[in-house]
């Protein structure tokens, strides 16, 4: 079924939504700062209020089907997007990245991240276009990268990308110091590049693993390749104030990847159950359709991937609670069993 949508919506849509990204970047690049909390939170409500006018929007020109997809896909690569937070944490810390210069390099891993699922997008679209048995491996690695995200430190992707960068220390002059967010610099008259391009060779590394995890999972909500780049492009937006608003409690929210791999393993099965549905192997079940096969709707999978990200969001929340309320209180040098501090005698003192 084609989204039915006015042309003019969907060319409109994708022109408001590059001239905000636009409008982003020249912000980051024209004046670097580190974004206050009351700034982050304000930009961050903003684009979350511009997706929901985006659905209503959906809503009322289209229907309540491809509305739903919309914010099924928004939600599940939102909830990866904040996943990607975890390994741009570990980037920039190990890198030592000033946090004043962070914000740019920030946008240009976002921009990355959007150029690398765009190629995606296009090329998923193509393959479930002429050949519907994709279903069955966009399904199985789901389940796979369920599998991954549940039972993988966020460390352990991060150092898969430790050859690459090895790769290139032997090959290219590299400096150990910033010179701001320059990608070269000068030094002893000599031009070299600078930490930042390892830094952007990471996020980019980072980006397309991230990439070949989302585009199939939101290609199980829906096919319309408008609503999979649209939810994408507004699952990016604020997410480098996201970075600088959650910090470090992104690192603390500890079942969050539980809950983004249930969701994964979610959408995996329904893949592989439209695929058994629409099914044309010839080595199962003789190349004809299943039709007995149950298929999981918009609004079912929308519920589950909101209460399984509620659950882990709200979990995380609740043990970091208990877990501060076990840290003990900082007792004073000297306190006696009643609590008072004991003052130290001098014995040199004159009665």
């Amino acid at each position: 079924m084609e989204l039915a949508l006015p042309l003019w919506f969907e060319v409109g849509s994708l022109v408001a939504l590059t001239l905000i990204l636009g409008f982003d970047v020249f912000l980051a690049f024209r004046r670097p700062h580190i974004p206050s909390t009351r700034e982050s939170a304000l930009w961050i409500g903003f684009y979350v209020a511009l997706a929901i006018v985006f659905a209503l929007l959906m809503l009322w020109l289209g229907d309540a089907e491809h509305a739903g997809q919309f914010v099924a896909g928004w939600l599940t690569e939102y909830s990866l997007s904040i996943d990607n937070l975890f390994v741009f944490l570990i980037i920039m810390g190990r890198f030592s990245v000033p946090r004043k210069y962070q914000q740019e390099l920030l946008m240009i891993g976002i921009i990355l991240a959007l150029l690398f699922r765009g190629i995606f997008i296009l090329l998923g679209a193509a393959l479930i276009e002429n050949f519907s048995w994709i279903f069955y491996i966009f399904g199985a690695f789901l389940i796979y990268t369920a599998f991954n995200q549940a039972f993988t430190g966020h460390e352990d992707e991060a150092e898969t990308e430790n050859k690459l960068i090895a790769f290139f220390r032997r090959r290219i002059a590299i400096t150990e110091e910033f010179d701001g967010a320059k990608m070269r610099t000068t030094i002893d008259g000599k031009r070299v590049f600078t930490p930042v391009i390892i830094v952007l060779i990471a996020l980019g590394t980072t980006d397309v693993v991230f990439a070949l995890d989302s585009i199939p999972a939101i290609f199980g909500i829906t096919q319309s390749p408008f609503i999979v780049f649209t939810a994408n492009v507004f699952a990016l937006m604020g997410l480098r104030q996201l970075y600088f608003l959650l910090g470090d409690l992104v690192d603390k929210l500890v079942y969050l990847k539980y809950g983004i791999a249930f969701i994964l393993a979610f959408i995996g099965v329904k893949l592989v159950l439209h695929a058994l549905h629409e099914n044309e192997l010839p080595f199962i079940n003789g190349g004809e359709h299943i039709d007995w096969v149950p298929e999981i709707g918009t609004f079912t999978s929308l519920a589950v991937i909101v209460v399984a990200m509620a659950v882990a969001v709200i979990a995380s929340l609740v043990k970091i609670r208990i877990d501060h309320g076990r840290i003990p209180e900082p007792q004073i040098p000297g306190a006696n069993g009643n609590g008072d501090a004991e003052l130290p005698l001098d014995t040199d003192a004159k009665s």
